[in-house]
Formats: structure tokens, C-alpha cells, sequence
């Protein structure tokens, strides 16, 4: 699952940024990117890999002077760990994306489900589009209302635009005192520190910088200056909001204050469903639209066995799924130790389907 993490305030956003990214990788990822603006200035360096290659490059990057200068000093800045849904696992893909012009840096959990439209839209307004992910289509919208509007607006007419989940933060150079922050069905909180706010997708990130936190909902954005914030709805209202007080140690954040993962992936179940079918629903039509699987529909329908292959607790998940895969769709399932099944030699062919739960 992907993380994010974005940082505006009194101290330099580089060390932060970095340091943040570390505190969720043990949520799974591909590759790694960071973006730090100073001043009217982005610097961005990105890698495939480990966070370790990614702090490699930061220490041994061949950046001129200026550009050093500006992602040393910056205090404001995002980063993100991606793990691939549109496009594989390569620089270019990573995260932050931006737009054409090159003012506008995103990071973004979550998939568009009307990305491909919007992309064709915007192609014949002339963007040109450099990776093969949803989320550039988000910052090319922004850029193409950015024409007529302020940021701002330009983000609330992007979010109203799109149909599908997200969590994501945005920086803009035109607008080099803020960031905007917005989800829909992916976590999301802002942290309050001394003179410096964090935005995150886990309280693990923001911890050594603060306990105090407010949790985003769905439909609300965040406009995050050096010295406020404030809360909107896609209707651009104000909303309230409590702020929270984090109570766990550093060693039980990850766990969110549970003894272990396994209980805390029990208890987090109700939230962890509504989470996976929130925009991807259709109440109207008592249907749901899966965006990942469209440009595989065509092989979907000729699948006549799905195996399911999983360890630990995705294991039991998997059990889950075969009876309810067996139930509904009335194809034979089996599920399978990861472990045990890459010593195997089953007999697999084109109408089989191996789905890998991690």
C-alpha cells in the first residue's frame, strides 16, 4: 500500500520527508520519490527499489549547485512510496507526478477510474503526458483550471471532476506558501506541530514531529499554509473537525496502538471493506466498476480455475475468497501457501489465473 507524506513549516522538509517515508515502509512498495520546493523552485529525485536507493541518490546525486542549495533548504516538499497499479514500477511512474509546465507536483494513493477519458480530453488541449500512471491526469487538470483560476479552485474543480478513490497532497509554484490536501476513501490526517503542519497516510510518519492530528474524511480537501490551515468540502464550505491526541510510543504506532498486527487487521476489517468499494460502487445500478481489471476484462471471462496464493494472515483471506469466488462467479478456486507453491510445478494454463495477495 502506498504512503504519503508532505511537510510545510520551520524546518527543513528534505531530512523530515525522508525520515517519514522510513516509518511506513513497512507498508509495501516499488519505488520511492521526493520533491522539495524553495522558494519558486522543485527539486525532485526519484528511484525504483528500496527507500535505501532513494537515499543514495539524494546523497550522491549529481544536482548542480543551485538545485542543492534548493533541496537543502526547502521547507516544504512531498514524498511518496508507490506500489504499481497503472504503469510498472520505473522512475518515470514513481511519484510525485507533475504537470507539463512543470508548477505543479502531486502525490496520490488510490485509482481514477476515468483517467483514460480525462487523459484523451487533455491530450487534444495539447498536455503531453510523460508516464503511464492516473495520477499525472490529476496534475495536468489541475494545470489545464490553473489557466483561469487559482489554486485552489483549480483542485476543487479537479476533485469534482474525477470519479474513482484518493488520498493525495499537491504543491504548486505559482503558490509556494501552501499545500492542498484531499481524500476520498484513502486515509488521510494532518498533523499540527510547533509552526509546521505534516500531512500523512499513517500517524507512523508525522510521530516524531507531533501527537496532535486531525483525521481527514472522505470529501474533504486541506489547504495547508506556513502559519494555518483550513478545511473545505468539495463545495467549497468549511467543516468541522476535532483534533486527536496520539497516545502510542514510537514501537506501537505501526500497530496503531494494538498488541499486534494480526488484531489490528481483525478490528480494521469493517473499515478496511468500506475502503475497498468506496468509489468504486454504483449504488444506482447495484453494480461496481473495478478500473485496475478493464484492460484484462476480455482474458477475466474466459478464466475457468483461479488459485489464490497468499502467507500469514492474507492467507486467511484467501479462504475467504474462495468461498465467496466459488459462490458467486462459480469457478473453481484453490489457495496456497506462497511459500509452498513456488516449489511446486502446477499445472497452469491460459485460462487459470494466479492472484497473489501480499
Amino acid at each position: 500500500m502506498c504512503g504519503i507524506i508532505g511537510y510545510i513549516g520551520k524546518n527543513k522538509a528534505q531530512p523530515i520527508l525522508l525520515d517519514g517515508l522510513k516509518r511506513m515502509e513497512y507498508r509495501g512498495y516499488d519505488s520511492a520519490g521526493i520533491s522539495v520546493m524553495h522558494k519558486d523552485k522543485i527539486v525532485t529525485l526519484k528511484s525504483v527499489g528500496k527507500i535505501l536507493n532513494l537515499e543514495n541518490k539524494i546523497n550522491n546525486s549529481r544536482l548542480n549547485s543551485h538545485q542543492k542549495l534548493n533541496f537543502q533548504q526547502g521547507k516544504i516538499g512531498l514524498a511518496h512510496t508507490r506500489w504499481a497499479t497503472h504503469g510498472e514500477p520505473s522512475e518515470k511512474n514513481a511519484h510525485p507526478q507533475k504537470d507539463c509546465s512543470g508548477n505543479i507536483f502531486i502525490v496520490h494513493n488510490g485509482i481514477i477510474e476515468n483517467y483514460q477519458e480525462l487523459k484523451k480530453q487533455l491530450i487534444k488541449k495539447g498536455h503531453l503526458f510523460r508516464s503511464d500512471t492516473d495520477t499525472e491526469v490529476i496534475a495536468h487538470l489541475i494545470e489545464e483550471f490553473n489557466k483561469k483560476e487559482n489554486f485552489k479552485t483549480a483542485v476543487l474543480k479537479t476533485l469534482n471532476s474525477i470519479k474513482g478513490t484518493y488520498g493525495l497532497a499537491i504543491i504548486n509554484k505559482k503558490e509556494p506558501d501552501k499545500i492542498i490536501a484531499a481524500r476520498l476513501g484513502s486515509p488521510l490526517l494532518l498533523g499540527l506541530g510547533d509552526k509546521e503542519y505534516i500531512i500523512a497516510s499513517d500517524p507512523a510518519a508525522i510521530i516524531r514531529q507531533t501527537n496532535k492530528v486531525i483525521y481527514l474524511k472522505d470529501g474533504e480537501i486541506a489547504i495547508i499554509k506556513n502559519n494555518d490551515y483550513e478545511i473545505i468540502s468539495l463545495k467549497n464550505k468549511f467543516t468541522q473537525h476535532k483534533i486527536h491526541q496520539i497516545d502510542w510510543t514510537e514501537d506501537k504506532i505501526e500497530k496503531q496502538g494494538y498488541d499486534h498486527f494480526m488484531l489490528k487487521e481483525i478490528f480494521e476489517q469493517p473499515k478496511t471493506i468500506k475502503d475497498a468499494i468506496r468509489g468504486r460502487l454504483i449504488v444506482k445500478d447495484g453494480n461496481a466498476k473495478l478500473g485496475g481489471l478493464e484492460n484484462v476484462a476480455h482474458q477475466l471471462k474466459t478464466i475457468e480455475k483461479i488459485i489464490i496464493i497468499s502467507c500469514g494472515t492474507s492467507y486467511y483471506a484467501g479462504l475467504v475468497g474462495e468461498y465467496m469466488l466459488e459462490e458467486y462467479a462459480d469457478i473453481p478456486v484453490e489457495v496456497e501457501y506462497a511459500s509452498e507453491f513456488r516449489y511446486r510445478k502446477p499445472i497452469l494454463d491460459s485460462r487459470t489465473i494466479v492472484l497473489a495477495i501480499s
